[in-house]
């Protein structure tokens, strides 16, 4: 009986603990974070660049933005209404790692994701590439600051399924005719490279959308048809992202 009264307290704090964090016992959240790709202007209703405290979070029409986020949401949650999945993007157009960082605690930890799906690096190497930097990026700085990142998560929710996103980069639209794009390139698949090594150390789930598009371009029907300027896919760029990832990560 004591053994009974003690479980039943322990399920209570249970449920007092999830209802103060805004959650439900059956709520399996998944949470995006990145930059423009992800963002896909969730949330600005009338402006651009707010906070995601001052971004609509009830306007229904832009709640996941444009992106592949919003296919791949919109796709569960018509297709499977009682699955019980919540959805949130935190994309930020023109975000770094470090940016990722100093929101990760609102964006992230507050969250209290079941799945987190990480896609960043392409500013860093935009960025980079601007202040001249030429090829001595510094992978393994880089490397560490996004796996600090990660461990917070899994510190948090031991069980939390962590989804890394390969950064890409195309021969495609203005950037095309970039002098830097084969800098740019390079430095980009090494990046990729490194998320591929968090995925192994963090027993993350990889979704090589550098992989995806490698096979895609040689093959479109007219240029810039999958990424338009080199760094941004088009609405069929993004449904082919959206299909991987739930191929990959299979809800």
């Amino acid at each position: 009986m004591r053994n009974s009264a003690f479980l039943g307290i322990l399920l209570a704090l249970a449920v007092s603990v999830l209802t103060s964090a805004g959650l439900s016992a059956g709520d399996k959240r998944v949470v995006f974070i990145g930059d423009s790709i992800t963002d896909g202007n969730w949330g600005n209703v009338y402006n651009y660049k707010k906070t995601s405290a001052e971004r609509s979070q009830t306007d229904m029409n832009h709640i996941y933005g444009h992106s592949y986020v919003m296919l791949i949401a919109s796709d569960i949650q018509s297709s499977r209404p009682r699955s019980g999945y919540s959805f949130f993007n935190r994309g930020f157009s023109g975000h770094k790692l470090c940016d990722l960082a100093a929101r990760w605690q609102e964006d992230v930890l507050d969250l209290h994701p079941d799945i987190l799906s990480v896609l960043v690096g392409t500013n860093d190497i935009h960025a980079w590439l601007d202040e001249g930097g030429g090829e001595d990026f510094d992978f393994d700085a880089w490397k560490t600051a996004y796996g600090r990142l990660l461990q917070q998560v899994r510190d948090q929710n031991p069980s939390v399924r962590l989804v890394l996103c390969t950064p890409f980069v195309a021969r495609q639209g203005s950037l095309a005719e970039s002098p830097t794009y084969d800098l740019r390139e390079c430095l980009t698949r090494r990046m990729a490279a490194v998320v591929r090594e968090l995925c192994d150390e963090y027993d993350a789930v990889c979704i090589p959308f550098d992989t995806l598009f490698d096979k895609l371009i040689p093959k479109q029907p007219a240029p810039s048809y999958w990424i338009w300027d080199g760094i941004h896919p088009t609405p069929a760029g993004h449904r082919r992202m959206a299909d991987l990832w739930k191929r990959k990560v299979r809800l």
